[in-house]
Parts: C-alpha cells; sequence; structure tokens
C-alpha cells in the first residue's frame, strides 16, 4: 500500500532540529524522500543515522540567497523536481520594544523574513514548470494577532502571512498551493529565548504544544487533493488565550 507522499521529494530549512526535525520525520514517514537544509551538520548527520537513506542534508548557508539556490540546484539535479518546499527556519527575539538590540532584530527578521521567502522563491520556478508543488511556511499566530511580549518577532510573522497570501494567489495558476502553519508556543529550543518568567508559567501551566502537533498539521495540508488549498492553518494549546 502506497503512503500519501510516497516518493514525493522535500525540502525542509532548518530541519536538523526542533520543529524542523520532526515534520521531517513525519514527511519521511508518510512516503517523501526528504532533504534537510541546514547549517548544522552535526544535526544532520544524527538525523540521518535516525531515519535512513531516504534523509538528505545539504550544508545551506540561509543568509544567502545563491547559497539556497544552489541547495534547490542540487536536489533538481538529483531528483529531477521538488515536490514540496517547507521554509521552517527562523529565530525569537522578544521583549520591550525600546529596550530591544537592533543587531539581534536584523539577524532575525533576516532569518524570519529574508530567509522564508528566498527559500520559497528557488522553489517557485521549477514547481511552476512542473505544474505542481506545495511551499508552506512556518509563520506563528502572532502572524495573525499582535502579541505584546514580542513586537519584533510579531511583526516578522505578520510580514510572512502577507507574503503568503500574495504568493498564493500568483501560483495558484500554475497549479502551485502556498500556506502558512501559524502555532501558538511549541516546546522547542526557540523558548529558551523567552522572559524566564514567561517560560516558566507557560511550561508549568500546560500552555505548550509539541512538535508533533506541528508535524501532523503540515502532513494534513499536504494531503488535501489538488484542488483543495489550506491557506492558514492556525494551532492552539487548550485554553490559550488570543
Amino acid at each position: 500500500m502506497s503512503l500519501p507522499l510516497q516518493d514525493k521529494i522535500a525540502a525542509v530549512t532548518g530541519g536538523a532540529s526542533g520543529i524542523g526535525l520532526e515534520c521531517v520525520r513525519h514527511l519521511i514517514a508518510s512516503g517523501a524522500i526528504v532533504y534537510i537544509l541546514d547549517r548544522d551538520k552535526a544535526g544532520m548527520d544524527k538525523a540521518h543515522a535516525e531515519l535512513g537513506e531516504r534523509l538528505h542534508g545539504i550544508e545551506v548557508d540561509l543568509f544567502r540567497h545563491a547559497s539556497i539556490q544552489q541547495a534547490v540546484d542540487k536536489i533538481l539535479s538529483s531528483q529531477g523536481r521538488l515536490d514540496i518546499m517547507f521554509a521552517n527556519a527562523g529565530a525569537y527575539v522578544g521583549g520591550d520594544a525600546w529596550e530591544g538590540d537592533p543587531d539581534a532584530w536584523d539577524r532575525m527578521l533576516n532569518l524570519n523574513i529574508n530567509a522564508a521567502l528566498h527559500s520559497a522563491r528557488c522553489a517557485m520556478k521549477p514547481m511552476m514548470k512542473q505544474g505542481s508543488g506545495d511551499i508552506i511556511i512556518t509563520s506563528s499566530v502572532a502572524g495573525v494577532v499582535p502579541v505584546v511580549a514580542e513586537p519584533i518577532y510579531t511583526a516578522s510573522k505578520h510580514a510572512i502571512q502577507a507574503f503568503t497570501h500574495t504568493c498564493r494567489r500568483q501560483l495558484a495558476p500554475h497549479g502551485v498551493r502556498v500556506g502558512a502553519i501559524q502555532p501558538g508556543p511549541v516546546v522547542t529550543p526557540l523558548i529558551d529565548d523567552w522572559d524566564p518568567e514567561r517560560r516558566k508559567a507557560a511550561l508549568e501551566g500546560g500552555g505548550m504544544m509539541q512538535p508533533s502537533d506541528v508535524a501532523e498539521a503540515l502532513i494534513f495540508m499536504l494531503t488535501r487533493r489538488r484542488g483543495t488549498t489550506v491557506r492558514d492553518l492556525v494551532l492552539l494549546p487548550t485554553g490559550f488565550d488570543i
């Protein structure tokens, strides 16, 4: 019996850890051949040892568009197609804006916005040429509501929402689906950068999700019939108040 994503070719940025790695596990379990695009070679090697020959790792500098393009070209040369681009890599900066470090903002904005946009762009023409494909971007509930504790992060995810909605309209006539997945708080290394009191309250109060929740949502989005697009998928812990 074939699996729902049998032999689909997928690229996952930031797939060596956290949400990305759990999504890689679910993609492979669903039959996909997966390429992790990440700078963490040790993490990719560890993932390959766990998940086997259907997983490949390509070292990529996501701050450089040319590096992402080279990775996509390598996938196309090896596989002849690209069916899924999951632009997942991201970072977090919270806190009051007047106390913020503009250099830290720039690094986060570059990763959360530019790297995601460049990753999506590199997948567009190959998918348009083949007449099919899915581009999914990891956004956040902060992309649809203003989260007071994280104004700069919220701004980055609002940018992702605008990009997703406009590109979805541009690419739909070419058979390419574009969508965003918008999780609430998830237990990943990113919460290490939260305010300690906020993190403690969320963890002790059960107001957090697991990476597997996001991975299951990703598979749901990818396995809808071709005539259906999941534009936005918001995931929240039970009782989470926005």
